[in-house]
């Protein structure tokens, strides 16, 4: 073979592979973000129906398929979101709203907020966070049931200066090493129940 024919052959053999490299790539990632995409959405499914159920017949079926979209600086949002508004026999019961709290210890703290039509609190969960495990983990409800202590509260209960950790004048109890996280985490919610008294109560009566 002469010397052209064998740099022809190399090239394409080297073209090749690394088409059959790029594909390869291309399709995995497309797999891996449906399945990221899917697994997402599983646990914010569970989250909305573990924020709702407690003080309620476990028996309800809630319908979480009315939805609508906002943004609000106030909750953290950088781009539009998603709220639910739960239904039980086709009355709002609960909005639920996303919430980024952007200054916990180690960067964004990612919930899922219910607040009921009357303005308290139906309950929290944490769905993302990068908080030190064994110290600023305890958000977690998997971890601790430290993120219940917010259920039935509402702005006024305490008063907004007392969202925040015993330590710093508070209600809420902070955890064993760590101030940040707790403290991040009460100021955000009782921001968003400002939110909500100010722009979040339309959302109820908004159209679907």
């Amino acid at each position: 073979m002469s010397p052209w024919r064998a740099a022809l052959h190399n090239a394409v053999g080297l073209g090749l592979f690394a088409a059959v490299t790029v594909g390869a790539i291309a399709l995995t990632a497309a797999l891996t973000s449906d399945r990221i995409a899917t697994n997402q959405e599983r646990v914010r499914q569970a989250a909305l129906l573990e924020i709702l159920a407690p003080g309620r017949d476990s028996a309800l079926e809630f319908d979480l398929s009315d939805s609508v979209s906002l943004m609000s600086p106030a909750l953290g949002h950088r781009g539009p979101k998603t709220a639910v508004r739960a239904r039980l026999e086709d009355q709002v019961v609960a909005l639920l709203v996303p919430l980024r709290i952007p200054d916990g210890y180690s960067g964004d703290i990612h919930l899922l907020l219910g607040i009921e039509a009357d303005g308290r609190i139906a309950g929290a969960r944490v769905v993302e966070h990068r908080e030190t495990p064994g110290l600023g983990d305890p958000i977690d409800r998997r971890k601790s049931d430290w993120i219940d202590s917010f259920r039935g509260r509402s702005l006024g209960d305490p008063p907004l200066a007392r969202w925040t950790v015993r330590r710093e004048g508070g209600d809420f109890d902070a955890f064993t090493g760590a101030t940040i996280t707790p403290r991040a985490v009460a100021r955000g919610i009782g921001r968003a129940l400002v939110w909500f008294e100010e722009d979040g109560r339309e959302l109820l009566e908004a159209s679907p």
